[in-house]
């Protein structure tokens, strides 16, 4: 009768002590469609000696001189956890074939029953490819996402730098020329020979204090100079600006009046309070906001909590809701995470970023100045234009 379905080429190492019962193996394996490339071993050095070598499975006798399948499936499992490993032996108990299967053996049988041996062999290798296979598959896809949040994390880095030396150019280029501007119309308000001409001037320094109001505005959001007066004194400002301008009351609390943090952070910390005030404006309907920013055992965390509406099921898969996830690439450059919590009475989102090093554990203060904040200067800007 013709075979209906090809051969099955295996390599196979057989731990044997018996070249009959070898070559009965070997017979049972080409009666049931495998053709085997098979090597028999009988000492552990000579089987420790081919593991690593290509194999598709180790069948391996329970009993040996000095050694034991037991003895050999541990070896085996210590240098590879897949390789299917079948356990054949005249007299093997029900306990001891527990034992194996419980230490990783693909299965057991006995020497006067081999009929099984080969739908054995067959679905162990089978497993063995496709759990291989699902391996692969876990490291490709964990490099993908390494590399994607690598590649989030050096744009979101180069947008903080292309900010900044825009903001820089405004400051010094149209900063400079408004400034000069101004400098001239007043002179010409001064100097004008009519009041139609006076009022033009007048109205034109009006138009330039417009202006240059709106660069520093332009420079605050592309890049906060009152960072350089400290996280703690830039979340002060952040928040009570955002009560004025939004009628929501916005309290910040803080374990130190200043920190000392690393690189990064600070300006990781502002961008996720700005995000965080800028949706619960939006879309939470609060009529109260709590920011806590403490360092506690090594740890910054930063709490936003709302008591507006909270967030639906939807809200955070929106396919375009880029939001909350730009958050989480955020606070992943300085190896930070953010959680979320929502109930249909409010909203708690937590920055936690582990500070490295002592001069940044609870108590380390830094002596930043905060004058700033109480006079008429406004500091988020980067100079008097």
């Amino acid at each position: 009768m013709p075979r209906t379905q090809p051969l099955r080429r295996l390599r196979i190492l057989h731990l044997e002590d018996s070249e009959l019962d070898h070559q009965l193996v070997l017979a049972h394996l080409r009666r049931g469609g495998v053709e085997p490339t098979m090597l028999r071993v009988d000492k552990e050095g000579e089987f420790l000696a081919q593991l690593g070598r290509g194999w598709d499975a180790v069948i391996s006798d329970y009993n040996l001189p000095g050694f034991s399948g037991l003895i050999a499936l541990e070896l085996l499992r210590e240098r590879d956890a897949l390789l299917p490993f079948i356990l054949v032996s005249g007299e093997i108990g029900e306990d001891t074939a527990v034992e194996a299967m419980r230490n990783g053996a693909s299965d057991y049988l006995l020497k006067s029953n081999l009929a099984r041996l080969v739908p054995a062999l067959l679905h162990a290798v089978d497993a063995c490819e496709s759990q291989r296979a699902r391996q692969r598959a876990d490291q490709e896809l964990a490099v993908s996402r390494k590399r994607l949040s690598e590649l989030a994390q050096h744009l979101q880095t180069s947008i903080e730098m292309e900010r900044a030396a825009i903001a820089r150019e405004i400051h010094d280029d149209v900063g400079g020329s408004l400034t000069a501007v101004k400098f001239d119309l007043a002179w010409l308000a001064r100097h004008a020979e009519t009041p139609a001409a006076r009022e033009r001037a007048l109205q034109a320094l009006e138009t330039i204090r417009h202006a240059i109001e709106a660069s520093q505005r332009i420079m605050h959001n592309l890049r906060p100079a009152i960072l350089e007066q400290g996280l703690v004194a830039a979340l002060q400002w952040m928040t009570s600006r955002f009560e004025r301008r939004s009628g929501i009351a916005c309290v910040f609390r803080s374990s130190h009046e200043h920190l000392r943090l690393p690189p990064g952070v600070p300006l990781v910390a502002y961008r996720t309070a700005q995000e965080a005030l800028t949706n619960i404006s939006k879309h939470a309907n609060a009529s109260r906001v709590e920011v806590d920013l403490t360092v506690a055992a090594g740890v910054l965390s930063m709490e936003i909590s709302d008591n507006g509406r909270g967030l639906g099921r939807g809200d955070l898969g929106k396919e375009r809701s880029f939001g909350i996830r730009g958050l989480h690439e955020r606070a992943d450059t300085v190896g930070g995470w953010i959680d979320l919590s929502s109930t249909p009475t409010g909203t708690t989102l937590i920055l936690s970023v582990p500070l490295a090093g002592p001069a940044t554990r609870a108590g380390t203060l830094d002596a930043e100045p905060t004058a700033a904040l109480t006079s008429e200067h406004d500091p988020s800007t980067w100079g008097e234009l």
